[in-house]
Protein backbone atom coordinates (compact mmCIF):
# COMPACT_ATOMS: atom_id res chain seq x y z
CA UNK A 1 0.00 0.00 0.00
CA UNK A 2 1.22 3.31 -0.88
CA UNK A 3 0.62 5.05 3.12
CA UNK A 4 -1.28 3.03 5.77
CA UNK A 5 0.29 4.42 9.11
CA UNK A 6 -0.83 7.90 7.66
CA UNK A 7 -4.84 7.41 6.80
CA UNK A 8 -5.31 7.69 10.66
CA UNK A 9 -9.50 8.76 11.50
CA UNK A 10 -10.10 9.35 7.84
CA UNK A 11 -7.44 12.45 7.53
CA UNK A 12 -3.92 12.91 7.41
CA UNK A 13 -1.94 15.92 7.72
CA UNK A 14 1.74 16.53 7.45
CA UNK A 15 2.16 19.68 9.25
CA UNK A 16 5.84 21.75 9.51
CA UNK A 17 6.72 23.78 11.95
CA UNK A 18 6.04 27.42 11.50
CA UNK A 19 9.62 27.99 10.17
CA UNK A 20 9.93 25.52 7.86
CA UNK A 21 9.44 27.14 4.47
CA UNK A 22 10.62 25.37 1.42
CA UNK A 23 11.06 28.62 -0.48
CA UNK A 24 13.55 30.81 0.70
CA UNK A 25 14.27 34.63 -0.13
CA UNK A 26 17.34 34.18 -1.39
CA UNK A 27 15.85 31.30 -4.32
CA UNK A 28 12.92 33.92 -5.24
CA UNK A 29 15.16 36.45 -5.76
CA UNK A 30 16.61 34.55 -8.63
CA UNK A 31 13.66 34.86 -10.79
CA UNK A 32 12.23 37.75 -12.08
CA UNK A 33 9.36 39.80 -10.53
CA UNK A 34 7.08 38.32 -12.87
CA UNK A 35 7.74 35.10 -12.02
CA UNK A 36 7.77 35.45 -8.05
CA UNK A 37 5.51 33.84 -5.93
CA UNK A 38 4.28 36.72 -2.72
CA UNK A 39 4.45 34.07 -0.24
CA UNK A 40 4.53 36.35 2.61
CA UNK A 41 0.85 37.35 0.95
CA UNK A 42 -0.46 33.73 0.84
CA UNK A 43 1.35 33.66 4.75
CA UNK A 44 -1.32 36.48 5.57
CA UNK A 45 -4.27 34.85 3.69
CA UNK A 46 -3.63 31.13 5.50
CA UNK A 47 -2.99 32.57 8.80
CA UNK A 48 -5.33 35.57 8.82
CA UNK A 49 -8.67 34.71 11.46
CA UNK A 50 -11.79 34.06 9.89
CA UNK A 51 -14.14 37.35 10.78
CA UNK A 52 -17.53 35.26 10.36
CA UNK A 53 -19.00 31.86 10.77
CA UNK A 54 -18.36 29.73 7.73
CA UNK A 55 -20.61 27.00 6.43
CA UNK A 56 -18.65 24.01 5.41
CA UNK A 57 -20.19 20.85 3.05
CA UNK A 58 -17.99 18.51 2.04
CA UNK A 59 -18.53 14.51 0.65
CA UNK A 60 -16.94 11.26 -0.94
CA UNK A 61 -17.19 12.29 -4.73
CA UNK A 62 -16.47 10.44 -8.09
CA UNK A 63 -14.98 12.66 -11.04
CA UNK A 64 -17.95 12.92 -13.55
CA UNK A 65 -19.23 15.07 -15.89
CA UNK A 66 -16.11 16.35 -18.41
CA UNK A 67 -16.52 14.94 -21.92
CA UNK A 68 -13.46 13.34 -23.46
CA UNK A 69 -12.27 15.41 -26.55
CA UNK A 70 -12.59 18.75 -24.78
CA UNK A 71 -9.32 20.98 -24.95
CA UNK A 72 -7.12 21.56 -21.99
CA UNK A 73 -8.34 24.97 -20.37
CA UNK A 74 -5.40 27.57 -20.60
CA UNK A 75 -4.03 28.16 -16.51
CA UNK A 76 -1.00 30.50 -14.78
CA UNK A 77 -0.55 28.97 -11.28
CA UNK A 78 2.53 29.59 -8.86
CA UNK A 79 4.50 26.37 -7.63
CA UNK A 80 5.16 26.96 -3.80
CA UNK A 81 8.08 25.25 -3.63
CA UNK A 82 10.25 27.18 -6.14
CA UNK A 83 8.32 30.63 -6.75
CA UNK A 84 7.97 29.90 -10.46
CA UNK A 85 5.10 30.80 -12.48
CA UNK A 86 3.78 27.99 -14.74
CA UNK A 87 1.25 27.98 -17.47
CA UNK A 88 0.04 25.31 -20.19
CA UNK A 89 1.97 26.27 -22.57
CA UNK A 90 5.18 25.20 -20.72
CA UNK A 91 4.21 21.87 -21.83
CA UNK A 92 3.41 22.83 -25.56
CA UNK A 93 6.60 20.37 -26.51
CA UNK A 94 5.08 17.79 -25.26
CA UNK A 95 3.02 14.91 -26.70
CA UNK A 96 0.76 14.33 -23.69
CA UNK A 97 -0.09 16.08 -20.73
CA UNK A 98 -1.20 14.34 -17.30
CA UNK A 99 -3.26 16.71 -14.97
CA UNK A 100 -3.54 15.70 -11.31
CA UNK A 101 -6.14 17.96 -9.12
CA UNK A 102 -4.69 16.82 -5.60
CA UNK A 103 -3.75 17.84 -1.73
CA UNK A 104 -1.96 17.21 1.02
CA UNK A 105 -4.99 16.01 3.55
CA UNK A 106 -7.15 14.03 1.75
CA UNK A 107 -6.47 10.15 2.76
CA UNK A 108 -7.52 9.14 -0.82
CA UNK A 109 -4.33 10.92 -2.23
CA UNK A 110 -2.41 10.15 1.03
CA UNK A 111 -2.78 6.26 -0.14
CA UNK A 112 -1.55 7.42 -3.44
CA UNK A 113 0.71 9.71 -3.05
CA UNK A 114 4.06 7.19 -2.91
CA UNK A 115 2.61 5.36 -6.10
CA UNK A 116 1.72 8.54 -7.99
CA UNK A 117 5.58 9.68 -7.71
CA UNK A 118 6.59 6.11 -8.74
CA UNK A 119 4.16 6.44 -12.27
CA UNK A 120 5.44 9.86 -13.02
CA UNK A 121 8.66 9.40 -12.95
CA UNK A 122 8.53 6.21 -14.53
CA UNK A 123 6.59 8.12 -17.13
CA UNK A 124 7.87 11.06 -17.14
CA UNK A 125 11.26 9.74 -18.72
CA UNK A 126 9.10 8.26 -21.51
CA UNK A 127 8.25 11.75 -22.50
CA UNK A 128 4.70 12.53 -20.39
CA UNK A 129 4.29 15.92 -19.03
CA UNK A 130 3.22 16.25 -14.95
CA UNK A 131 1.63 18.63 -13.37
CA UNK A 132 -0.38 18.67 -10.30
CA UNK A 133 -2.72 21.54 -8.48
CA UNK A 134 -4.26 21.86 -5.29
CA UNK A 135 -7.70 24.03 -5.29
CA UNK A 136 -8.74 23.20 -1.80
CA UNK A 137 -10.01 26.38 0.45
CA UNK A 138 -7.28 27.64 2.92
CA UNK A 139 -10.24 28.90 4.70
CA UNK A 140 -11.57 25.57 5.70
CA UNK A 141 -8.44 23.37 5.14
CA UNK A 142 -5.34 25.33 6.15
CA UNK A 143 -2.95 22.35 5.94
CA UNK A 144 -3.27 22.45 1.91
CA UNK A 145 -1.88 26.36 2.13
CA UNK A 146 0.84 27.08 -0.31
CA UNK A 147 3.73 26.57 2.62
CA UNK A 148 2.62 23.15 3.48
CA UNK A 149 2.22 22.23 -0.37
CA UNK A 150 5.70 23.24 -0.17
CA UNK A 151 6.72 20.84 2.26
CA UNK A 152 4.63 18.21 0.81
CA UNK A 153 6.54 18.21 -2.62
CA UNK A 154 10.07 18.38 -0.48
CA UNK A 155 9.32 15.41 1.33
CA UNK A 156 7.85 13.56 -1.41
CA UNK A 157 10.59 14.04 -4.37
CA UNK A 158 7.40 15.41 -6.65
CA UNK A 159 9.06 15.38 -10.26
CA UNK A 160 6.62 17.81 -11.24
CA UNK A 161 5.40 21.00 -10.34
CA UNK A 162 2.30 21.42 -7.30
CA UNK A 163 0.74 24.56 -8.23
CA UNK A 164 -1.50 26.62 -6.14
CA UNK A 165 -5.04 27.23 -7.43
CA UNK A 166 -5.93 30.09 -5.01
CA UNK A 167 -9.16 31.31 -6.48
CA UNK A 168 -10.51 27.95 -7.77
CA UNK A 169 -11.09 29.23 -10.90
CA UNK A 170 -8.78 27.01 -12.96
CA UNK A 171 -10.23 24.36 -11.18
CA UNK A 172 -13.78 25.04 -12.04
CA UNK A 173 -12.12 25.30 -15.51
CA UNK A 174 -10.99 22.02 -15.82
CA UNK A 175 -14.20 20.44 -14.15
CA UNK A 176 -12.15 19.25 -11.22
CA UNK A 177 -14.78 17.81 -8.53
CA UNK A 178 -12.39 16.06 -6.11
CA UNK A 179 -8.76 14.72 -4.93
CA UNK A 180 -7.17 13.00 -6.67
CA UNK A 181 -8.70 13.64 -10.15
CA UNK A 182 -6.68 13.10 -13.72
CA UNK A 183 -6.66 14.25 -16.56
CA UNK A 184 -4.91 13.17 -19.41
CA UNK A 185 -4.57 14.63 -22.20
CA UNK A 186 -3.24 14.41 -25.71
CA UNK A 187 -2.17 16.41 -28.83
CA UNK A 188 -1.76 15.38 -32.49
CA UNK A 189 1.14 17.19 -33.74
CA UNK A 190 -0.01 21.21 -33.40
CA UNK A 191 -3.58 20.64 -31.83
CA UNK A 192 -4.19 22.01 -28.81
CA UNK A 193 -3.97 19.57 -25.88
CA UNK A 194 -7.52 17.10 -25.80
CA UNK A 195 -8.89 15.19 -23.15
CA UNK A 196 -8.37 11.29 -23.60
CA UNK A 197 -8.67 9.99 -20.32
CA UNK A 198 -10.45 11.43 -17.33
CA UNK A 199 -10.53 8.10 -15.09
CA UNK A 200 -8.98 6.51 -11.65
CA UNK A 201 -5.21 5.43 -11.06
CA UNK A 202 -6.55 2.29 -9.97
CA UNK A 203 -9.29 0.07 -7.91
CA UNK A 204 -7.33 0.30 -4.57
CA UNK A 205 -8.75 2.73 -2.02
CA UNK A 206 -8.09 3.38 1.64
CA UNK A 207 -9.75 0.77 3.21
CA UNK A 208 -10.72 -1.99 0.60
CA UNK A 209 -7.59 -4.17 1.13
CA UNK A 210 -6.72 -3.82 -2.57
CA UNK A 211 -3.37 -3.21 -4.09
CA UNK A 212 -2.17 0.15 -5.36
CA UNK A 213 -0.88 -0.94 -9.08
CA UNK A 214 -1.90 2.52 -10.86
CA UNK A 215 -3.05 0.14 -14.08
CA UNK A 216 -5.80 2.35 -15.06
CA UNK A 217 -4.24 5.43 -15.40
CA UNK A 218 -1.20 3.27 -16.74
CA UNK A 219 -2.65 1.84 -19.13
CA UNK A 220 -3.79 5.21 -20.68
CA UNK A 221 -0.70 6.93 -20.93
CA UNK A 222 0.89 3.68 -22.46
CA UNK A 223 -1.90 4.27 -25.51
CA UNK A 224 -1.65 7.81 -25.32
CA UNK A 225 2.06 7.98 -26.24
CA UNK A 226 2.08 5.19 -28.70
CA UNK A 227 -0.48 6.97 -30.22
CA UNK A 228 -3.24 4.71 -29.27
CA UNK A 229 -6.59 5.03 -28.96
CA UNK A 230 -8.27 5.19 -25.61
CA UNK A 231 -11.22 3.56 -24.29
CA UNK A 232 -14.00 5.55 -23.51
CA UNK A 233 -15.70 3.51 -20.83
CA UNK A 234 -13.70 4.65 -18.25
CA UNK A 235 -13.63 4.69 -14.15
CA UNK A 236 -14.30 7.27 -12.40
CA UNK A 237 -11.75 8.40 -9.77
CA UNK A 238 -13.16 8.70 -6.19
CA UNK A 239 -11.73 10.54 -3.51
CA UNK A 240 -12.61 13.67 -1.28
CA UNK A 241 -14.67 16.72 -2.62
CA UNK A 242 -12.93 19.71 -3.38
CA UNK A 243 -12.92 22.36 -0.38
CA UNK A 244 -14.73 24.76 -2.28
CA UNK A 245 -14.41 28.51 -0.65
CA UNK A 246 -17.05 28.20 2.05
CA UNK A 247 -20.06 29.86 2.10
CA UNK A 248 -19.98 33.05 4.71
CA UNK A 249 -22.66 33.76 7.14
CA UNK A 250 -22.49 36.97 9.76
Amino acid sequence: MAASTAVTHGASYLLPSPTALAVSSRRLSSFPPSKRLHLSYLRRRVNAPSPRRVVVRAARTESSGVKLGVRAPNFELPEPLTGNLWNLEDFELYPSLLVMFICNHCPFVIHLKKDIVKLCNFYMEKGLAVVAISSNSVVTHPQDGPEFMAEDAKAFKYPFPYLYDESQEVAREFGAVCTPEFFLYKKDGRRPFELVYHGQFDDSRPSNNIPVTGRDLSLAIDLALSCQPIPSNQKPSVGCSIKWHPETES
